[in-house]
């Protein structure tokens, strides 16, 4: 959460909209038109149950012979002529696969993809986390809402977190669930409206998004006694209970928030009662669930210091048995609990908000790594990672290569980045909406989420991280195992019962090894031609394939290789961000 004193909200744009008036900032001024973007091919769900149709729609036809190809980790898997602008396929009825759709040219020899998109087929979204956000509830239309969460479909967004809908956070709903309040004022005065929570609500359970309202576990605000928190239950500065522990909040904040005792039961139970009531009035999926990252020495009411992270695993598990049914998220703000409490509790996805000490691309590997481990394998992990966040003060673009590094070593390492909501997502306080993507930034970025996806099985679904052990055959190419080096080439491993998968990543001309690019000056990579690496290998190799979010539409393309005993030479034909090599053995 809101590590530092949030920033104002600047421009209410509607998602993946500029402003109507022109913006001035770095890296430049924003002109009419340029953040738009229609995707060509979509479908007409985020995720897909088992057995459930998939719907495709162009935004315009094709003349001419065009095929679909279905494929399946670089297996096609089947193929019929595109007759239309809208089709629909019943895809393989096993569970968690993820697929990329292309089409092609019926007479290309070369079937190289027009446009492509990926499927997912998954009863839960916890096997495969793609986290979204959703942060402005005025009024409304719901051909607007409608708009907004199509985005998001199209990129597979499959949970959404609702930031700052709430009233007051130890009262988040607005009235009674008898009487709920039409609109209210959310923390910093907006006005939110329950038609628009509401109507959102229902148009991502019709893309099949799951919806998660934020709140903390630990809030009240300077009105609470009215309703019913107790002096006992408040964190306090000193043991003689002088002073509250508080995030201070000024103006326009209606109010700063006080923190409660979190492991104390009678809190519990009254945040349960509070939230039984928003479950009566909002058709919620979940719990999102916040905390503030250490607070150092902090007292309850008797004077006794509170070990604030060991009271997270008991309220977690209060929240999961008061609502068994429901999702449960939390913030591991700089990973403080994650090990020892949140990621061993009930909760359903690990999410880890990023800040400093951890500053490198090997810092976020890092964490999914260490996440991973302190889950057993079993939770995958969402990063709030807040690309070019300085540049988030004043009004700009984002930087196209800072955000596709990122998620290249994000998606890679089988993290999920939350980044995608009305907004790209720059900043703490979600509301600020300085930075606008591009249109031809949303193109590649769409494309990287479809690649997420596509080779979901690949990237997030199991294996054992490895160390590849790449080493660079041409010349003036240097590979890093493991480590991402200015000036070189990252290779990530993961190895599977039958298959190897190596990932590589372009930072042949990077500016900066700081993932966050926090000023906007992360620089492209030099796009590599015929890049010749060696693989160390384990057995007859049957074949070797690769695909790139940068290239050809993720389309899987089979490579030609030359194996010596356990050496396999590969040439990748190109290497712009990130390509993933698939070495397949007999």
């Amino acid at each position: 959460m809101r590590k530092k004193t949030w920033a104002l909200l600047v421009c209410g744009a509607l998602l993946w909209m500029g402003c109507d008036d022109k913006q001035t900032g770095s890296p430049g001024p924003i002109s009419y038109g340029e953040t738009h973007f229609e995707p060509a091919l979509r479908t007409d769900r985020a995720v897909y149950r088992p057995g459930q149709p998939v719907r495709f729609s162009l935004d315009k036809p094709i003349q001419g012979g065009v095929t679909i190809r279905y494929t399946h980790l670089g297996d096609v898997i089947g193929e019929e002529s595109l007759t239309g602008a809208e089709w629909s396929w019943s895809p393989p009825t096993e569970d968690f696969k993820g697929y990329l759709v292309y089409l092609y040219r019926t007479d290309d020899m070369e079937k190289s993809p027009i446009y492509s998109v990926a499927v997912d087929i998954s009863t839960d979204w916890t096997k495969f986390p793609r986290y979204g956000f959703v942060s402005d509830y005025g009024n409304s239309s719901a051909e607007a809402m409608e708009r907004q969460v199509a985005q998001l479909s199209r990129f597979h967004i499959n949970a959404v977190q609702f930031y700052d809908w709430l009233h007051d956070h130890h009262k988040p709903l607005a009235g009674t669930p008898e009487n709920p309040a039409d609109s209210w004022p959310d923390l910093i005065g907006r006005t939110n409206y329950r038609a628009t929570v509401a109507g959102y609500i229902e148009a991502m359970h019709r893309h099949g998004m799951k919806t998660l309202f934020y709140n903390l576990l630990f809030g009240a605000l300077s009105n609470a006694a009215s309703d019913g928190v107790s002096e006992e239950w408040y964190l306090y500065k000193d043991p003689d209970r002088q002073e509250k522990d508080a995030h201070v909040l000024g103006a326009p904040f209606r109010s700063s928030i006080y923190l409660t005792n979190p492991g104390r039961t009678a809190w519990q139970d009254y945040l349960i009662q509070r939230h039984k009531d928003v479950y009566g009035v909002f058709g919620f999926d979940g719990f999102h669930i916040d905390q503030l990252g250490n607070r150092g020495t902090v007292y309850d009411y008797r004077g006794q210091v509170v070990q604030l992270d060991e009271t997270y695993a008991s309220f977690i598990e209060a929240m999961v048995q008061a609502f068994p049914d429901k999702y449960h998220v939390m913030n591991a703000v700089t990973q403080y609990g994650q090990e020892d409490h949140i990621a061993k509790s009930g909760v359903d996805v690990l999410y880890t908000e990023v800040w400093d000490p951890y500053h490198t691309f090997d810092d976020l590997v890092g964490i999914l790594h260490d996440n991973s481990r302190y889950s057993a394998h079993q939770k995958n992990t969402v990063l709030a990672a807040y690309v070019n966040y300085g540049l988030s003060k004043r009004t700009g673009f984002v930087n196209e290569p800072g955000v596709l590094l990122a998620n290249a070593v994000i998606f890679a390492n089988g993290g999920a980045h939350l980044e995608i909501g009305e907004h790209y997502l720059a900043n703490e306080y979600f509301p600020n909406n300085n930075l606008q993507l591009k249109g031809t930034t949303k193109d590649k970025l769409i494309g990287y989420y479809d690649f997420m996806v596509a080779y979901q099985n690949l990237l997030r679904d199991g294996g054992d991280i490895v160390d590849p052990h790449v080493s660079a055959a041409s010349p003036g190419v240097s590979v890093s195992n493991a480590s991402a080096i200015q000036g070189q080439i990252a290779a990530y491993g993961r190895r599977f019962g039958n298959r190897d998968v190596v990932h590589l990543v372009n930072f042949s001309n990077a500016s900066t090894m700081a993932w966050n690019d926090t000023d906007g000056t992360q620089r492209e990579p030099l796009k590599l031609t015929d890049v010749s690496v060696k693989i160390p290998v384990n057995g007859p190799v049957r074949r070797v394939w690769t695909a790139s979010p940068d290239k050809g539409a993720g389309a899987p393309r089979i490579l030609s290789t030359q194996q010596h005993g356990n050496d396999l030479t590969v040439v990748l034909p190109t290497l712009n961000y990130w390509s993933m090599i698939v070495i397949d053995y007999e």
